[in-house]
């Protein structure tokens, strides 16, 4: 086993066979792309120019009166697309474009990975298919037109019993991908599955926290006591913390959906140990090793999986993995728009309402990973509102 594709014992690449030949090519375009200087300039463009980084690492005032210590944001919200999964996309389309795929195939939550890649696709002019739970469909239909109007194909899927959601995403992806591997590109959207997917999603994601890092220093001349990111994936989260892995004083947490009290998400706090979806990290299971369905009122933290970095660093000690509700969810969206007029996502929301409980003293300096805006949720928070 090559040490590069694990995380400790973590990751790894637990495929069918037909798929390896696929992996394989990735992984070389991959590592060529890395020490590729025009490859990298590329992207480079692509990421000021269209995308718009660096994005802003925002004092929160008001936040920060009410929390109790001073909160900044990185405003991942502000990137085109509204949220963090462009700089990934544009990444792995880039890639594809220089592999010469003639289509990219995507799965998606929440739809902003699938939003990203269908503007990837018209950027470039690659053909674009995005996977998309049923029941995800009906809660993100603003994503969903606006996949379509960028000229994505946006296909419905649902496998599990009760619903589709971003497992069955995942899983109708890979089985279109085992099919026409010669001519299509899996444009992954997590630090999740086999590897090269979770160290090359990180790589395209690390530039969160290289700039945040820097724009703290800046600010304040120290580094965060702590920097929050939400965990469905990972993608988010390990982006902003591989930058502050190193320093051993600025605390990690990750936060995952806790659900309504009955169903949750919260694959590290709740998970065992297993082999999902190509990779071995925490998954949620059953005592037969079945996969249970994850649940979040946020569509795009709704997976039963994690990236296997952050079952290293669970294991490891680097990072804490904590969860809130639901409605702590919903009220941390109010508060933050209320208190800053910035609506997040359902998604990071969940970062924002631990702050909101979190232990922090005067002094305290923290960072919260806003990785996207809460356009998409706004019909989903106004009808849990109106249940509850």
């Amino acid at each position: 086993m090559k040490a590069e594709t694990h995380f400790g014992k973590f990751g790894g690449t637990f495929v069918p066979e037909t798929l390896m030949p696929a992996l394989e090519e990735l992984e070389l375009a991959y590592l060529e792309a890395k020490k590729d200087p025009v490859f990298q300039k590329q992207l480079s463009y692509y990421l000021k120019h269209y995308a718009g980084r660096p994005t802003p690492l925002y004092y929160a005032e008001n936040l920060s009166k009410r929390v109790g210590c001073k909160v900044y944001l990185k405003r991942e919200d502000l990137l085109h697309g509204g949220a963090h999964k462009t700089n990934n996309v544009l990444g792995q389309a880039l890639l594809a474009k220089t592999m010469g795929k003639k289509r990219i195939i995507a799965e998606t939550g929440a739809g902003q990975h699938g939003i990203a890649t269908a503007m990837a696709g018209a950027l470039f002019g690659i053909s674009v298919e995005i996977y998309m739970g049923i029941e995800d469909i009906k809660r993100q239909e603003l994503n969903v037109l606006r996949m379509k109007l960028c000229g994505a194909t946006v296909h419905p899927v649902e496998i599990s019993l009760n619903k589709g959601s971003l497992k069955d995403a995942v899983s109708e992806a890979l089985r279109d991908w085992t099919t026409n591997i010669r001519d299509t590109y899996y444009c992954l959207g997590t630090v999740a599955g086999p590897y090269p997917y979770p160290s090359m999603v990180r790589d395209f994601q690390k530039i969160i926290g290289e700039e945040a890092r820097k724009q703290i220093l800046d600010a304040e001349a120290k580094l965060p006591g702590a920097i929050l990111a939400c965990v469905g994936g990972g993608s988010n989260a390990i982006g902003i913390f591989h930058a502050f892995i190193p320093d051993a004083g600025v605390r990690l947490i990750g936060v995952e959906p806790g659900g309504d009290g009955k169903k949750h998400g919260a694959t590290l706090s709740q998970g065992r140990e297993g082999i999902f979806q190509g990779a071995h990290s925490f998954v949620l299971q059953d005592n037969h090793g079945q996969i249970e369905e994850a649940y979040s009122i946020s569509a795009g933290l709704d997976y039963p999986g994690v990236g296997p970095q952050h079952a290293h660093l669970k294991e490891i000690g680097r990072a804490q993995y904590v969860s809130v509700t639901d409605r702590e969810a919903v009220e941390a969206v109010s508060v933050l728009s209320k208190d800053e007029g910035i609506i997040p996502a359902l998604e990071s929301a969940h970062a924002v309402a631990y702050a909101l409980r979190m232990q922090v003293k005067n002094g305290d300096l923290i960072i919260i990973n806003l990785s996207g805006r809460g356009d998409k949720d706004m019909y989903h928070i106004q009808k849990y509102l109106e249940v509850k």
